[in-house]
């Protein structure tokens, strides 16, 4: 594994961990590569309605329900932060935030330069936009943690049966939860460009539930 790949998954949990402590911590979530659940995480996906012309998802228009609404606001956040990184970030090619909300780590990867300074995974250059993000963060729906943890664990067990035996399980504490993944995310020994860790990445993207694709 080379010394890019390595710190910018370590960075992306040190972000997680500053902008959504309940992520990782997990009472929350935010979301590189691929997802532990909640009460409301499966239903996410549903949450904003058809998106308009520029982008943004529209509102919940007759609702009275603060869940639906509260969904909606975390999808308007995150087009912000997503806005913000595309224009001061200097991330012009930032994606769109998936429909529930959760930011599109899959494609942020495709889009991460190895050789650069991590920007498109650590709020922009300098961290220019991490006041957006952490403004997202804290409108993220509640999670189940519980779920989650089943779900990561489910997820750390497949990879390590489908060839990347040194995947660490993730772990509870104190009614939170610390992803798995990498034994030590800054000297790993797990390659993360090897074509067996992407096959096993694929095959086990499946075990994790919405919002916690990229944490482990």
């Amino acid at each position: 594994m080379n010394i890019h790949t390595a710190s910018r998954r370590a960075t992306r949990l040190r972000l997680a961990a500053a902008v959504a402590a309940p992520l990782l911590v997990l009472g929350v979530a935010c979301g590189g590569g691929d997802d532990a659940g909640s009460k409301a995480s499966d239903k996410i996906a549903s949450v904003p309605d058809e998106p308009t012309a520029d982008g943004a998802a529209g509102k919940d228009k007759g609702s009275s329900k603060p869940t639906a609404e509260g969904k909606s606001a975390f999808f308007d956040a995150q087009l912000t932060y997503v806005r913000c990184m595309r224009t001061k970030g200097g991330v012009k090619d930032f994606p769109d935030p998936k429909l529930s909300g959760y930011l599109n780590w899959p494609e942020i990867d495709k889009i991460t330069d190895p050789n650069g300074g991590g920007e498109e995974q650590k709020g922009g250059k300098n961290g220019v936009c991490f006041p957006e993000l952490s403004e997202a963060m804290k409108l993220e729906p509640k999670r189940d943690s519980q779920k989650d943890y089943e779900s990561m664990l489910a997820h750390a067990t497949c990879m390590r049966e489908n060839g990347v035996p040194q995947f660490t399980n993730p772990t509870m504490s104190g009614g939170g939860v610390m992803p798995g993944g990498d034994p030590d995310p800054l000297n790993s020994t797990i390659d993360h460009q090897s074509p067996a860790y992407k096959q096993a990445r694929e095959a086990c993207k499946g075990k994790l539930l919405e919002g916690l694709d990229g944490m482990q």
